[in-house]
């Protein structure tokens, strides 16, 4: 297990700097960043020089991203065009978008995982063909329309929550647009879960704990579902990033000042210091999440050894 680890860890370097490097040059083919700070009107040539150098992009791409990471490890991400350090942005938006990622992934695990088991197991019923159709019309529908239609309904008809979530942003008034990020997400792991619980309840290792008398919730928890979740664990696990960095429309919609709320002003002002600092930490959640999953798995089946 040791000496996967570190091999994992290894293979993570190069992905880590390719990754960063994409983001890089993707960020500053955007347009000129120096334009949008002098608003509507074009900046004069003294202006933008003197910006341009300040702010380092007069030098090559090259030497910026080699400066950038350079800095980067050592834990300056630099500063916004605003003057702030995108470290003090990342201080006060990480924080509300971990939040609202784990009421997410607590939906899904927890609806989303029991709808799929009770179908799983109930394949072919009304119940099953319910949640089928169900899930199918969560999947169509965009989230800004089940974001709008929730705060609409919610929110301004019942009053039931604030429309707009406080500047705290504590656990409870995530609830709803935790909801709404997950509604996607939870719709595929129910199928995901359905699919596979039906598929390996045909399996050898079921029949034979059902002859041997084992009690039925014995051989659903320890047997059928623990192999079962080795897929829906592998999408959780990539999900977990995709959440954060995608939580852009959840985050507008409900007034939430998190890492999706910070990554459209970036983008909207070409603030390329933001986004690829902001970009640079989920890369970094992302490759963390995949060896946790990877990781999991030996847990999940005893079968699974890591050389």
């Amino acid at each position: 297990m040791g000496r996967y680890v570190i091999r994992r860890l290894l293979q993570m370097i190069p992905v880590f700097f390719g990754a960063t490097l994409l983001i890089f040059l993707m960020v500053n083919v955007m347009g000129d960043p120096i334009a949008g700070l002098c608003g509507d009107r074009q900046c004069d040539p003294a202006t933008a020089t003197q910006l341009r150098k300040e702010f380092g992009l007069d030098k090559p791409l090259w030497q910026q991203y080699a400066t950038y990471m350079g800095n980067v490890f050592t834990g300056d991400f630099g500063t916004a065009f605003n003057g702030q350090e995108v470290t003090e942005l990342m201080a006060s938006a990480f924080p509300v978008t971990i939040r609202l990622t784990i009421v997410a992934i607590l939906f899904e695990i927890v609806i989303g995982i029991t709808l799929g088991v009770v179908t799983g197991l109930r394949r072919g019923r009304p119940v099953d063909t319910g949640v089928l159709l169900v899930t199918l019309v969560v999947i169509s529908v965009p989230t800004f329309v089940t974001g709008l239609l929730l705060q609409l309904l919610l929110g301004v008809e019942w009053g039931w929550i604030s429309p707009s979530v406080s500047p705290e942003a504590p656990f409870d008034e995530l609830i709803v647009p935790g909801l709404v990020l997950a509604s996607v997400s939870l719709a595929y792991v129910t199928r995901l879960t359905r699919t596979s619980i039906a598929e390996n309840r045909r399996a050898d290792y079921v029949r034979t704990a059902v002859a041997k008398g084992l009690p039925r919730r014995r051989v659903i928890t320890r047997h059928l579902l623990r192999n079962s979740l080795i897929p829906v664990v592998t999408f959780i696990g990539t999900d977990i990033g995709a959440l954060m960095g995608g939580a852009i429309v959840t985050e507008r919609i409900f007034n939430i000042h998190g890492v999706g709320f910070q990554l459209y002003q970036g983008i909207l002002r070409q603030n390329t210091q933001t986004v690829v600092g902001f970009v640079t930490v989920l890369v970094l959640v992302f490759l963390v999440a995949n060896l946790l999953v990877d990781l999991l798995y030996a847990v999940l089946d005893p079968r699974i050894r890591y050389a």
